[in-house]
């Protein structure tokens, strides 16, 4: 597990350094959407990502690489928004901003190691493109119990379904920097 620690810990640096240089570049611009637009927002990158996997063709010169990195920023960016709902402006320093991606990719990575400790890394000989399906699939799991005003009968809420997606993107990034699996563009 100790490979599996380090190499998401090395992909999750790469991740938080997108983000905290978009915070410099954007501030917390993102704070004024709600977290239906952020599922919403979710959903174009993983649709992108599926459509570039068939395809095998990207029109604008990026991969799929970036569109992970995405997809883990805003499930964070989501998390935090239903911690503390949206804003009508950038009410987050970057300090606040920081500590709080800090805060959630620690709970959602330590929810990886537990989940990893069961299923014994299975993950690993999934394809990338499976993981861009399951994340698919999460993203209509989040809409239905956003349609559901949050309710659920049985199912986990929308925070374990963010945590899923990132999850889920970190292992396609580990299997994309690590082996140079280029299923894609």
């Amino acid at each position: 597990m100790a490979n599996t620690i380090d190499q998401f810990e090395e992909v999750i640096n790469i991740c938080k350094d997108v983000f905290a240089k978009k915070m410099k570049d954007y501030g917390a611009s993102w704070r004024i959407m709600r977290p239906e637009s952020i599922t919403d927002q979710i959903y174009i990158k993983a649709n992108r990502i599926r459509s570039l996997e068939i395809k095998k063709e990207s029109k604008v010169g990026e991969g799929i690489f970036p569109e992970f990195i995405a997809i883990v920023n805003y499930g964070i960016i989501g998390l935090i928004q239903l911690k503390l709902g949206y804003s009508d402006k950038d009410d987050l320093s970057y300090d606040e901003a920081i500590s709080l991606y800090d805060e959630f990719m620690t709970i959602t990575k330590n929810l990886m190691y537990a989940k990893n400790h069961d299923y014994d890394e299975a993950w690993r000989l999934m394809r990338v493109s499976s993981y861009t399906d399951l994340i698919l699939m999460k993203i209509y799991r989040t809409k239905q119990i956003e349609n559901n005003k949050g309710k659920t009968l049985i199912s986990e809420g929308i925070d374990a379904n963010y945590m899923d997606m990132i999850n889920y993107a970190l292992f396609g990034l580990i299997k994309l920097h690590f082996k140079d699996e280029k299923e894609c563009c």
